[in-house]
């Protein structure tokens, strides 16, 4: 794929950058560098290749998926503007 001037105009507006008349031919051989590296790339034998999240192995730390009210809900309260029996007090905004 190569660019051409016009679309590096089209690009620049649409992701509403400001670009120089006379930058436009300098920007078209970037980016048409660019993805000649990327034509390059899909050229990699990738298959039996897995994806990776991390380039260290290492296995995700789990924990059970209880659910708890925290075990100190008059600590959590506490500091509420209004209360009642462990629990937050709101004003009603549904009529």
């Amino acid at each position: 794929m190569s660019v051409d001037q016009k679309t590096v105009k089209r690009v620049a507006r649409l992701a509403r950058l400001k670009v120089n008349e006379e930058d436009v031919p300098r920007l078209a051989g970037e980016l048409n560098a660019i993805l000649g590296f990327i034509e390059q790339l899909n050229e990699v034998n990738v298959d039996n290749v897995e994806p990776l999240t991390s380039v260290v192995t290492m296995k995700m730390k789990m924990r059970k998926d209880e659910v708890t009210d925290g075990h100190y809900p008059q600590k959590i309260t506490a500091n509420a503007p209004a209360q009642d029996d462990s629990f937050f007090m709101v004003p009603k905004v549904v009529e």
